[in-house]
């Protein structure tokens, strides 16, 4: 397999072919847009016009009605309404933590429900966004991997997301406030990070990534944006050279023995590959630098020794690295690793030049923290020892 071969699974994305009767706009790219809108009878010669002038009605002022979009003829509104529709996802619920995190359960088509996470913090608000329902990847220490995978999610579902959070967190603009960094920035990054594994859907993330990046909408910039993979190396390569956004990869092991249990995706590449093609990654992406997730499982991987096996094996990678303590979830086979063997860790890497952070874990009162995500609909609790069993242990 070369490294820019696509990656796929046998598993749906809904639609898998335009629906009958009325196309949602949203998650359309702006050919979609224009193919779309000229195929109902919007003139060549107007069609790129047309395109900006809807773009700005979705994603910078937030609209949801066509009536809305005033600078568009009546007759013209009247066909949009007729031959389009502009729909999101369903807030099904919101919790809102001791800390101010936010976590929000999102039916979409099929009836099927994701979570997505909203993280304030002093100089920045953080979307955790998910790509699938549930994931295939079957992490041992995520409670998301315990629950199986349903499908993929459209571009439409992905970017609704962020209008989703955006609309509970008021931040459209009003008129006569800019867009980009000169508008309101509750939401200010994206990390996709939630349910899913993005660079098994990597076509509908990409699309909606390219949404969320355009300067006449959300306008995000791709620094603002970070994309985390467990390792599907020969994706890597087209997340830099077609989304070219900020890359964090969950590592969690210094061994490709430890590795195989905690990311089983490990026994297809490992961790000599998956290291290679992080070496090319920030050359073709003009990243500044890799972010290696690193969950600290007492008795696991939390040794001195696992921490100078890491620095030896990121050598030469513009690195930094998110120490995050495990967060326990009902019947999960691992115990987080106590305050003082976190921070021993932490210091041996940040004395070999690297930072370290160690993530302050959030919103874990309402099942919001890392590695917690899981569709309350479809959270049937595992017994630790079947837990334990699938992985290995």
């Amino acid at each position: 397999m070369t490294a820019t071969a696509p990656i796929t699974q046998d598993v749906h994305t809904m639609p898998r072919k335009l629906p009958e009767g009325p196309v949602n706009l949203i998650g359309l790219t702006r050919d979609q847009l224009k193919d779309a809108l000229i195929a109902a009878g919007t003139p060549d010669k107007q069609a790129k016009m047309r395109v900006n002038q809807i773009w700005q009605w979705l994603y910078h002022w937030g609209k949801r009605d066509f009536a809305d979009m005033t600078n568009l003829s009546k007759d013209y509104r009247a066909m949009l309404a007729e031959r389009f529709v502009i729909e999101l996802p369903e807030l099904v619920t919101r919790k809102v933590s001791t800390d101010g995190t936010r976590k929000y359960l999102v039916r979409i088509a099929g009836g099927h429900e994701v979570e997505v996470v909203y993280i304030p913090e002093e100089d920045r608000g953080t979307l955790c966004v998910s790509s699938q329902v549930g994931c295939t990847l079957t992490c041992s220490f995520c409670h998301t991997g315990t629950q199986r995978l349903v499908r993929n999610l459209t571009a439409g579902e992905i970017v609704g997301q962020i209008m989703l959070a955006r609309d509970d967190l008021d931040e459209w603009p009003e008129p006569g406030q800019g867009t980009g960094e000169n508008g309101p920035r509750l939401l200010s990054n994206i990390v996709l990070m939630g349910m899913g594994e993005p660079l098994y859907n990597f076509e509908n993330v990409r699309d909606a990534m390219k949404i969320a990046m355009d300067g006449e909408g959300i306008a995000l910039s791709r620094r603002r944006i970070t994309l985390s993979t467990s390792g599907v190396v020969p994706e890597i390569a087209r997340t830099a050279q077609e989304i070219g956004c900020q890359l964090a990869v969950s590592f969690h092991a210094t061994t490709d023995e430890v590795r195989n249990k905690l990311v089983p995706i490990n026994k297809r590449w490992n961790i000599a590959e998956l290291l290679d093609a992080l070496r090319e990654y920030p050359k073709v992406s003009n990243s500044e630098r890799i972010t290696f997730e690193y969950v600290m499982l007492d008795g696991v991987n939390d040794t001195d020794d696992d921490a100078r096996r890491l620095i030896e094996l990121i050598d030469g990678i513009p690195a930094k690295i998110n120490l995050i303590p495990f967060n326990e979830w009902p019947g999960a086979p691992y115990k987080r690793s106590s305050n003082n063997r976190i921070r021993a860790f932490a210091d041996i890497i940040y004395k070999a030049g690297y930072a370290s952070p160690i993530r302050t874990p959030r919103g874990e009162d309402i099942m919001a923290a890392c590695g917690q995500l899981k569709s309350e609909t479809e959270r049937a609790r595992k017994s630790r020892k079947q837990v334990e069993a699938e992985a290995g242990l």
